[in-house]
């Protein structure tokens, strides 16, 4: 589900796009060294969002280091991390450990178990050093598989137990931006929940798998509610970070939340069109 709150590279200047890259490669580079080959693949464009937005507000100076890495072993890149790249990381392996540990309860699946059994360790230890926030991300993520298995269809509902999610993620401080950034959390969850069901919608009308928009695809005006709720969560999500006091990186959070988050829905949108002229064909 997670991927989705990422850059417009085109729309992005040269040196922010470095940035961002940077970020991201620090993370990456955390990852493997804390938890190893399985921790770097849980690498995601979303959290590289988190601790950009996270550096910005708090002003935390990263440390700068230039590496090679599997991906480009001929020349060193940029990299930069600080305290809420470690913190990122570990939200990370928290999330993983759950999605392994859902996939072996709901369809006994292999992979789900070997990652469960992996990460079990690890798991424990951060569980130790955030024993609350471990706690709130079980809790919402054990009402989101409930409603999932009772297939909810009403979206808002859903969504929004994965959008208080990502609110607990991103409350790293408990300060004066706690309400701001739980906001902006929890819209941003809906929207990527909502965009994942739309995403996915043809792949699961064909295997029958539970999706909350499939109740409304046949309705005449399908494409125009979707885009019209993800303007909508977008929007308050957007309201809430121009509240925050971000500089630094300002432009480069703006392309994501403005631009960035909506290069799947525009994929989407030229797949549709596409195929709808194909048909006329």
């Amino acid at each position: 589900m997670f991927g989705y709150v990422t850059i417009c590279k085109p729309e992005l200047k040269m040196k922010d796009y470095y940035t961002y890259r940077a970020y991201y490669c620090g993370l990456c580079k955390v990852l493997k060294e804390k938890y190893g080959f399985l921790g770097q693949m849980t690498l995601t464009y979303d959290m590289t969002f988190l601790v950009l937005l996270l550096t910005s507000l708090y002003e935390e100076k990263p440390t700068h280091e230039q590496n090679r890495c599997i991906v480009h072993p001929a020349k060193k890149h940029d990299m930069f991390f600080n305290e809420i790249t470690e913190y990122a990381a570990d939200m990370n392996i928290v999330l993983t450990y759950f999605h392994f540990a859902d996939d072996w309860q709901d369809e006994k699946s292999k992979v789900g178990l070997a990652g469960m059994r992996a990460l079990r360790k690890t798991y424990l230890k951060i569980r130790e050093k955030y024993p609350n926030k471990c706690e709130k991300i079980r809790r919402c993520l054990v009402r989101l598989q409930k409603a999932e298995k009772m297939r909810e269809e009403n979206i808002d509902v859903v969504s929004g137990y994965f959008g208080e999610l990502m609110g607990e993620l991103l409350l790293y401080k408990d300060d004066v931006w706690k309400k701001t950034l739980k906001r902006l959390g929890f819209y941003l969850g809906k929207y990527i929940y909502i965009l994942d069901a739309y995403d996915d919608l043809e792949k699961d009308r064909e295997s029958g798998s539970y999706n909350p928009l499939l109740t409304l695809y046949n309705d005449e005006r399908y494409e125009e509610k979707c885009g019209q709720m993800l303007t909508l969560v977008l929007a308050e999500c957007s309201s809430a970070f121009e509240k925050l006091p971000c500089i630094e990186y300002a432009d480069i959070l703006r392309n994501i939340l403005y631009v960035g988050v909506w290069n799947k829905y525009d994929d989407k949108q030229k797949q549709n069109t596409v195929n709808e002229e194909g048909i006329k064909e």
